[in-house]
């Protein structure tokens, strides 16, 4: 069993790595950059490593800093969190030559999901649906220019090795497409040092679904059913549900299956999301998030169970205990992600209370929202009954939430919830478009 755990991030994440841990009795160590000095984490955990300053490339991303922690610290194990390294291959690869755990899939399960093109491969070989697309990355604009004829316009170039909306490019007429090639190529580099794109046809407003599953890589794998994630702004999430409120029966049980399959193929080991978009009553494979999601918290209201836990639990080597038939989804989870709109000191800090309301932050009053991460202050998640009562319960939280020293998005969440659109449950990944172009509208009709 692990005795001791290097958590190699921060934030929300860290802090809940640090919980579970206390839980199972496993000593936390975190490290951090020295604009996290203050941090929650950093009060919170066994003990605090300073890796670097705040720039990422010389902390959070610095993999010999990181593990020449854990080493330092006598960790048995690393736990990559989310973002950073968290599914990075030669740094799983790199934790397990230096004799650690690392908590996470194997390396060279990571390197295949890591490349959208591999990953599309293997999916077909489970005979899992995918969109037209390049079954290779493209290689120049002719190979662009004869793909996109072949699959048909509106198209998608996305990096090969990148998510989180880099490296994306959507294209609807040809004479666009020597630009956007050239643009998603330097996007894919800067931000994942791989300039591969392949190309998919553009699904214009579908939903973005996921499936989240359990595995303990010697042949048992789970599935927690389906999160819907598909209210965005720029690619980037804002709200989670489950169930979704456009899935049959049929069509869930189609999708978990294919889900569990592709795991069982893949050998995988630990917590894992299968992605898919759905148009109509047909849904597409679309990539593997090889890792824990920040929307987890969902997952694990419905289901009764911690996946943190799980995933610890699994990288010490012990079997799942648990079957498909003991899996028990149970009521409708709800999560709102509240994220800052500037940097700065947050003065004054109030968070909801009360029946079916969760919590999952790092900040405090007075704690410094940094302009160098991630902007998410917290997540508030519910869980209720049913989807009416949980969407009155999350208006009711984010009423009694209170932020003052920096600009949040939490007017737009209350817009979001309150909103007839996603009230009805039809609505496509252009939801959020929608209501501000609606809002525009009014202001300019007052």
């Amino acid at each position: 069993m692990i005795r001791s755990v290097l958590i190699a991030n921060r934030g929300e994440i860290a802090v809940r790595i640090i919980r579970a841990c206390r839980d199972l009795k496993i000593r936390s160590v975190l490290v951090y950059s020295t604009a996290d000095k203050d941090s929650l984490g950093v009060s919170l955990a066994d003990q605090a490593i300073c890796i670097g300053p705040p720039a990422t490339a010389q902390s959070y991303l610095n993999k010999k800093n990181i593990i020449a922690a854990a080493c330092l610290a006598r960790c048995d194990a690393i736990h990559p969190g989310v973002g950073f390294l968290s599914e990075n291959a030669d740094f799983a690869r790199d934790v397990e030559h230096a004799g650690l755990i690392f908590i996470g899939p194997k390396s060279e399960t990571i390197a295949l999901l890591g490349n959208k093109v591999a990953a599309r491969a293997t999916a077909l070989e489970c005979n899992l649906p995918i969109t037209p697309g390049s079954s290779e990355e493209i290689r120049d604009l002719d190979d662009a220019i004869s793909t996109a004829e072949r699959i048909g316009y509106p198209i998608i170039l996305k990096a090969a090795c990148g998510g989180g909306g880099r490296g994306m490019r959507i294209v609807y007429e040809k004479k666009d497409l020597a630009n956007a090639l050239q643009i998603a190529k330097k996007e894919a580099l800067a931000f994942f040092g791989d300039a591969s794109v392949h190309m998919e046809r553009y699904l214009e407003n579908p939903r973005h679904l996921e499936i989240q599953l359990l595995a303990d890589g010697q042949g048992t794998v789970v599935h927690l059913g389906e999160r819907d994630c598909s209210v965005q702004k720029n690619h980037q999430k804002l709200l989670e549900e489950s169930p979704s409120p456009i899935l049959t029966e049929e069509m869930r049980t189609r999708m978990c299956q294919d889900s569990v399959k592709l795991f069982e193929k893949l050998g995988y080991r630990g917590a894992g999301t299968v992605e898919y978009l759905v148009e109509g009553n047909q849904y597409y494979f679309m990539e593997v998030n090889a890792r824990l999601q920040v929307e987890h918290p969902v997952s694990e209201l419905v289901s009764g169970l911690d996946l943190v836990k799980a995933q610890i639990e699994i990288a010490s080597g012990k079997k799942l205990t648990i079957t498909q038939d003991d899996v028990r989804l149970k009521g409708y989870a709800l999560e709102c992600r509240i994220n800052g709109k500037s940097a700065g000191t947050i003065t004054d800090l109030n968070f909801p209370l009360g029946p079916h309301v969760r919590i999952d932050s790092h900040l405090l009053p007075n704690s410094v929202l940094s302009p160098y991460y991630d902007p998410l202050i917290a997540k508030i998640i519910v869980h209720t009954p049913n989807r009416d009562q949980g969407l009155a319960t999350m208006l009711r939280a984010l009423s009694e939430v209170r932020i003052e020293g920096i600009e949040t998005n939490l007017e737009e969440q209350k817009l979001l919830i309150s909103s007839v659109e996603f009230g009805s449950g039809r609505f496509g990944t252009d939801l959020y478009v929608k209501l501000w172009e609606k809002q525009e509208k009014k202001s300019r009709g007052k």
